[in-house]
Formats: C-alpha cells, structure tokens, sequence
C-alpha cells in the first residue's frame, strides 16, 4: 500500500497476526498481534482492526512525526538508498559511480554529516558554493576512505582539506524531477566559483548488460559499485526505492552444519540453512530455494554453492543465497574457483531449536557523537542496545515470525549503521 513515502509499505496476515513495514506499525511498544496503523485499518476497516485487537483504535501515530529513532541524532533531511535487488530492470535509470568517501550534505553555510554534525571545512574550500542545500560527498580518490575520513573530520581546519574534493550529485531543495534538479546543478556550478565542488558524473543505463559492464569498469579501478537513480524521481526523505546501491554478487562455498525449521508457509520443512565457512564463521542461509530443496534439503556435512553481496568486516557475508549443492570438477580438471576445504561440521541444530548469534558490537565517533550499537539475535528474537561508549545504554527487543525473518532484519539494520558510519569494534 502506498504511504507518504516513495516505497510502499507491505501488509502482510502470517497466521492470523497482521503487520506493516510502516514506522507507525513498527514503533508501538505493544506485543505484534495488538498492533495497527493507519494502511491496516484502510485495509480492513475500523470495525475489524478493533474487534481483532480487542480494543479501542489509537487516536494518535504510535511515535511523533519527525521523531528520531533508537540513537540516531537529528540529521539533515538526505535521501537513503536501498539495496538492487538484481532482478528489477534498470534501463533508462540515471547511472553513477558508488564513492568511498563521506556523505555531506551543504545546508547553504556549512557541511554537515549525516547525524548532523559539523564538518570544519576551511572557509577558502567552501567560498562559492551557492547558498542553497547540495547533497553531495567528501571525496579523496578510491579506496582512500580512511584518509578521506581522517582530513574531513579534524577540527583544525588545516591545509589537508586541500586533497578534498565535494561531488555534488542532487540538489533537495530545487524541486521537480530528477532530471530538473541535474539541470539546476549543472547551471548552479558551471562558473566555477567554487574551486572544490564539482558534478558528479551521470549517465544513461542502456541494459542490464551495460550496467554489469560499468559496474566492473568500476570495481577493476577500485571504485564499490554504482548508483542508480530512477527517472524524474523527486527527493524525498529516507530510503527510497528510486534510489539504488548496485554492488557485484561473489559466489562461495560453505557447509552445512545444521537445518532450522521453517515457519508460517514453510512449516514442516527447511527454513534455512545454518553453514561454516572455512574461516570458521556460521550463519544462516534462509533464501534461494525452490519448494522441493526445502521438503528435500542438502545434509548436513554438505557442501553448498552461495551468493552473497560482499563480506562484512567481521567476515560474515551479507545477504547469502542458496544457489546450489557444490560439486567438485572432475579429477584431472583445474577448476576455476575451487572449493575452500570444508570445514569440520559440528553437531546439527535439532529441529525445534533456534540458534543464537554473538553480539556484534559497532561504534560511531564524530565530533561530539561518542556513540556504541550492538545487535543480536536469540531465535526469532533481535536484541539492539545502544548509548554513548562506556554507558551500559539502553536495549530493545524484537520479535519476528520466524529466525531468519530476524536474521534479515539484523542484516538490514548492520547495513544501515555501516552506511551511516559506525565501525565494527571488539568490545574492550
């Protein structure tokens, strides 16, 4: 159902209990089955919505406009991006390059980061720019984001700041389509008036074929990957799907170490794969298989195929896929990617219980911000806790419908925190 934002929102009925991907769903501090929002009760009716929660409907959101979530400190207003999910058909999408630098966002007077606080720009690096919101990055060159990083956040305002450059990619303020705000920028910055800031580059997507092309164009000099913006798409606060992260998928071997039971549609049969990776590292692959390879899954000391996005920098692959059993090549065969030695298999997870993930810890240091995020999962449950660093923090607990429900919505908020700066630490 369509919301006030540029992605809508996903009703879903799993076994009697409705839910909404909408903030105002997902805020209430009321156990899920006694949970509404506006789109359920357009959905059903107000009669229904309070005969099913058993009471009378909330006057006001759950949570105020406006209102900041879990620690997040009141930022700029930036459009977010989600992740492509290689299969949606990008022809005609306005293309670039995905930078390795740092978000900044120009107010008019001042950088400002993500979380709002003030980048010390030197006053001869921002003369010129004009006094109107730019959206842009702080940008060294590829692979040179610790640098970057290091520069742009020193208070000195020293003479390092002369290795950065501002790329401008949307202007909020200026309105209209995408189109319509690239051609504001263009006209905004084409005196060159201010030395350090420059267009970013865009360009026209062809195919599917061209947009892998460029995307290892980028990748073979360095770059992350590209970003894909949908035509005449307005700018709007948060994530949005008219704004997408285009990243190369690795396929990996792992081993199956157990099998977690699945719920809801997938009751009585497979609902992920726990697997190992050579390294040691286990996790859990909840996606990519047909209706057969769940009633008749891999066994366990089996070696499968997988997809993943990228690795995390704890070494855990983000956003794994079930692609298939491996098999080795023939002997005599030099195979072109050969399998990592499997790793001993320990002791299946018996049906019925849930595994239960180490905390994965993160901190975000910027100016004033001092700050810790730790999340984990306990079975269908994900566990956040967050504070200023040496604080015990506060902590909230979810529940999802199934494990690897709250698996994904780990992986989804552990995207986040990195996009947003925070690094993974080992506590202490």
């Amino acid at each position: 159902m369509q919301g006030s934002g540029a992605q809508p929102y996903i009703l879903k009925n799993t076994g009697g209990v409705y839910s909404c991907t909408c903030p105002a769903w997902r805020n209430q501090s009321l156990a899920i089955e006694r949970r509404t929002c506006k789109h359920l009760r357009k959905l059903r009716g107000d009669a229904a919505e309070e005969a099913r929660i058993g009471g009378a409907l909330p006057q006001h959101p759950a949570k105020p406009a406006g209102a900041a979530g879990e620690d997040e400190e009141a930022g700029p207003p930036l459009l977010l991006a989600e992740s492509w999910d290689n299969a949606a058909d990008l022809s005609g999408w306005w293309m670039s390059e995905k930078l390795d630098g740092v978000r900044a966002y120009w107010d008019g007077k001042q950088f400002l980061s993500r979380q709002g606080n003030l980048y010390h720009a030197p006053a001869w690096f921002i003369e010129g720019l004009p006094t109107v919101p730019l959206d842009g990055e702080l940008w060294l060159d590829r692979k040179k984001f610790q640098r970057t990083v290091s520069i742009v956040r020193r208070q000195d305002q020293n003479d390092l700041w002369k290795e950065i450059k501002f790329l401008v990619f949307d202007a909020p303020a200026a309105g209209g389509g995408f189109e319509d705000r690239l051609a504001f920028l263009k006209d905004t910055l084409a005196n060159g008036s201010a030395r350090f800031a420059r267009l970013h580059g865009q360009e026209r997507c062809q195919s599917l074929e061209a947009l892998k092309t460029e995307l290892a164009r980028i990748e073979a000099l360095g770059g992350e990957g590209l970003m894909l913006r949908q035509p005449g798409s307005k700018y709007v606060t948060g994530r949005s799907a008219t704004l997408l992260k285009v990243k190369t998928f690795h396929d990996a071997e792992a081993v199956v170490i157990g099998h977690q039971p699945g719920a809801g549609r997938h009751a009585g049969r497979l609902g992920a794969l726990l697997v190992r990776l050579p390294s040691g590292k286990e996790f859990a692959v909840g996606t990519g298989f047909t209706d057969r390879e769940r009633e008749q899954p891999p066994g366990l000391g089996a070696t499968v195929t997988f997809r993943y996005q990228e690795l995390s920098d704890a070494g855990v692959p983000r956003f794994p896929s079930y692609v298939r059993v491996y098999t080795p090549a023939p002997a005599g065969a030099a195979p072109a990617n050969p399998a990592p030695r499997p790793a001993p298999a320990k002791p299946a997870v018996a049906a019925g219980n849930q595994p239960k993930s180490a905390a994965r810890y993160f901190e975000f240091v910027e100016g004033t911000s001092n700050k810790f995020w730790e999340v984990s999962q306990d079975g269908n449950t994900m566990t956040t806790r967050w504070g200023r660093i040496g604080s015990a923090g506060q902590s909230k607990t979810k529940t999802f419908a199934d494990a690897q429900a709250a698996a994904n919505a780990m992986a989804v908020l552990i995207e986040e925190k990195t996009d947003e700066g925070y690094a993974e630490r080992s506590r202490g």
